[in-house]
């Protein structure tokens, strides 16, 4: 049943609410307009306000309700973290869209809001801050990412391995952002 739920959550992970709502728009394909990027963010500069809060939704509950299914049918806390994990991972490199996928910032917080709302509450005020402060987006999600690892790490352990293995990946896709912050080029809002 596990592996079942892993798979289901990868195929839902790979829908992309950028490309089918810019789709549904009439607008641009996400992934051939500003950054290129199928995400909140870039659908915020080519899509405007409406499409990139209801792909910032869209993206959130990927993560969240695959690991609240994971909690209803009895697994674990470890369980669900692998399975919220393979949502990201259809959302970072998603089956129908020739795996080019986001880089499964919202996504992630819509997992750390089913596994533990205290860590996804401290991602989203560290984005935010961070945010606010730079208006950077890349940046802000490099800070709130890993900033959640130790009150995992201390409040719920079991979920310590799969989280750390996502901090990895949205590190790895922000890869070319961090190039760009270091050379001073990073787009900001």
């Amino acid at each position: 049943m596990f592996w079942l739920l892993a798979l289901l959550a990868y195929l839902l992970g790979s829908l992309s609410f950028a490309i089918l709502l810019s789709h549904l728009a009439g607008g641009p394909d996400p992934r051939a307009s500003g950054s290129g990027n199928p995400g909140a963010t870039n659908m915020l500069r080519v899509a405007g306000k409406r499409l990139a809060i209801l792909t910032l939704l869209g993206d959130l509950l990927k993560g969240l309700l695959p690991v609240l299914i994971a909690a209803l049918l009895g697994f674990g806390l470890h369980q669900q973290a692998w399975i919220g994990l393979a949502a990201i991972i259809g959302h970072l490199y998603p089956v129908y869209f020739r795996f080019r996928g986001g880089k499964g910032v919202a996504t992630a917080a819509g997992m750390l809001l089913g596994l533990y709302p205290p860590a996804a509450l401290l991602a989203i005020c560290a984005w935010l801050l961070t945010f606010f402060m730079t208006r950077t987006s890349s940046l802000a999600a490099l800070i709130a990412t890993p900033l959640t690892l130790p009150l995992l790490a201390w409040q719920q352990p079991a979920a310590l391995v799969p989280v750390s293995v996502l901090t990895g990946l949205i590190v790895w896709r922000h890869r070319s952002n961090l190039r760009d912050l270091f050379a001073g080029r990073e787009r900001h809002f």
